[in-house]
């Protein structure tokens, strides 16, 4: 089996994430995953949803897009079409989702934070790519809530990352670009933390179902690239 990018099974794309990316956000950055490139956004907003106020916690939200002509093909934009697809919804809120896990809401102080992740140029993994990019972005959005004296404590309980595997030619591969993962047999998106726990793992069989040992193998690929990739986030924090 050889991958249409070269890499051996267990080598990730080139990943680099550039801090401080936009003027005016509280936290941004630039992600790439190889040709995946996705921009990530943390803004801070006094105040939390309905449902929590007055309950002296915060709020994290995300939002997910495309641009019209991330992809091979210009897509039309969905604020056009009046809603967002099914898509754009479910990742959004496992961006969401992995990334309330990182923090410790009731020290947030009654505010929000919105996530937003905008891929500018999509190769695969652009979920995985955002969590990842976001929870950089993340960081540097509490340090200002740090500075303003907004916070109850320190939120942050552990970092979050992400990453895809799959089932391609037969084999299990890691960090699947865009080539690898129309074809691939089985694709999973693994979220994680830096302690080694497991956030979510979704994963779907495209053609035969995948087997225990299989299944098993991808997670240990997925382990290992995470491992570089929190190594990453960490070296992009250093000020």
């Amino acid at each position: 089996m050889k991958r249409p990018s070269g890499r051996a099974a267990d080598q990730l794309r080139s990943i680099r994430i550039t801090r401080n990316y936009t003027k005016h956000a509280e936290g941004s950055v630039l992600v790439e995953f190889g040709d995946t490139k996705v921009i990530c956004t943390v803004s801070v907003e006094s105040g939390v949803p309905r449902f929590l106020k007055g309950q002296g916690q915060g709020w994290l939200t995300a939002e997910y897009g495309m641009l019209p002509r991330a992809t091979g093909e210009r897509n039309q934009r969905e604020a056009s079409r009046g809603k967002q697809g099914g898509r754009t919804l479910e990742i959004q809120r496992l961006i969401g989702r992995s990334l309330r896990a990182a923090l410790d809401m009731s020290k947030l102080g009654e505010n929000t934070l919105y996530v937003d992740c905008d891929v500018v140029q999509a190769d695969g993994g652009t979920r995985t790519a955002s969590i990842t990019g976001a929870m950089v972005a993340l960081i540097d959005a509490l340090k200002v809530l740090k500075k303003r004296g907004a916070l109850k404590g320190e939120p942050l309980k552990q970092m979050i990352a992400a990453v895809s595997v799959g089932i391609y030619q037969g084999e299990p591969v890691l960090d699947l670009d865009y080539l690898e993962d129309s074809a691939a047999e089985t694709d999973l998106n693994v979220v994680m933390t830096n302690a080694g726990g497991f956030i979510e793992v979704q994963g779907t069989a495209e053609g035969a179902p995948f087997q225990p040992e299989e299944f098993n193998a991808m997670l240990a690929l997925a382990q290992k690239g995470m491992n570089e990739i929190f190594e990453l986030q960490k070296a992009a924090l250093v000020d």
